[in-house]
């Protein structure tokens, strides 16, 4: 197992919001497709009325932010994370609707009888999970016959890769973690789901502003060899890679959806 996916590095990493909306932030800043990862990801949900449906790892929630029409659509909708802290901020992000449940969930032990949902939905969490088999299980388990389970994620050859390289000579190695990815996903799924289906999201970034890299980068667990190094050294490191003052980074993402 990566100790990327260790419990307790998890937990430190989502225990508050910060390092999260770090990483969102120079998304919704420097992301080149207008249209927005999170925006895409919900366009492809196939929600209809009456649904019962069960978000693991949602975050800070702002998936659902502003979506009053379609949470009313919903017979129930539980937003979950590993994290209490995000589940206090979703809930705080999202609101209090009569059909609307906030829940400590971890998705190795979901807490719910088998063929209860129509939908669940896991986002760029699933590379994070220790036992990915047992997880994939459960999420299977709850899924009402002929449910369906979305799940974004990203590929193998995009910031991670980028920023690796870039970053050789301080001793990193190329570490994106390959757990779950555009790659090698649709093959795990197809484990518990007799149809899979793949959907890529075509996008880079255009950073104008150099410090928020180095912010991100140190948002990252898998960037911690270089927590030590200066921002100074690591801002002259991408300075160095821009053009007219812009910083062009490769983005691969995309999600699958499963039934």
């Amino acid at each position: 197992m990566s100790n990327l996916n260790h419990a307790d590095i998890v937990k430190q990493q989502y225990a508050t919001e910060t390092n999260l909306n770090t990483r969102i932030a120079i998304h919704e800043k420097y992301s080149t497709n207008k249209v927005g990862f999170g925006n895409w990801i919900f366009s492809n949900y196939e929600i209809s009325k009456g649904m019962t449906i069960l978000e693991l790892g949602c975050g800070t929630g702002d998936m659902w932010k502003g979506k009053k029409e379609v949470i009313d659509f919903c017979s129930k909708l539980v937003l979950s994370d590993f994290s209490a802290r995000m589940v206090r901020v979703s809930q705080e992000t999202v609101g209090f609707y009569d059909n609307v449940e906030y829940q400590v969930i971890d998705i190795q032990n979901i807490s719910f009888e088998d063929k209860t949902f129509d939908i669940v939905i896991a986002n760029m969490m699933l590379y994070h999970v220790p036992d990915l088999h047992k997880a994939l299980a459960e999420v299977r388990r709850v899924l009402k016959k002929g449910g369906k389970f979305y799940c974004a994620t990203y590929g193998e050859h995009g910031i991670m890769e980028y920023l690796s390289k870039l970053f050789s000579g301080y001793g990193m190695e190329e570490s994106t973690n390959k757990n779950f990815t555009l790659q090698n996903g649709g093959k795990i799924l197809s484990k518990f789901f007799s149809k899979v289906e793949k959907l890529e999201y075509m996008d880079s970034l255009a950073v104008t502003n150099v410090n928020d890299m180095v912010e991100y980068i140190y948002s990252l667990s898998s960037m911690a060899l270089l927590w030590n190094v200066p921002k100074q050294d690591i801002k002259n490191i991408l300075m160095r890679q821009t053009s007219n003052g812009v910083l062009h980074v490769p983005k691969e993402y995309g999600m699958f959806r499963a039934a």
